[in-house]
């Protein structure tokens, strides 16, 4: 997956295509299975695993601040 500006406005596409990775959750969504959608957009199962990993990785809470050297916890979060 890929987000270039200026390419789908922006959008996180399969990377090297202009195909959303959005429409994974629409099929899903309107209750297509992974192989329609595979069939559909000629997608790989390994494509669409990957977005559905992604997505549900960017729901995880971030984890609680490790303390700093000395011995304080910062507020800072990884980017």
């Amino acid at each position: 997956m890929e987000s270039v500006p200026g390419k789908v406005s922006g959008a996180w596409v399969f990377k090297d295509t202009r195909m959303p990775v959005s429409i994974v959750f629409e099929s899903l969504e309107a209750g297509a299975t992974i192989d329609e959608i595979m069939e559909w957009f000629h997608l790989g199962r390994d494509q669409i695993i990957a977005v559905l990993e992604f997505a549900a990785r960017s729901l995880d809470p971030f984890p609680p601040p490790q303390p700093g050297p000395n011995g304080t916890a910062s507020n800072a979060y990884p980017v």
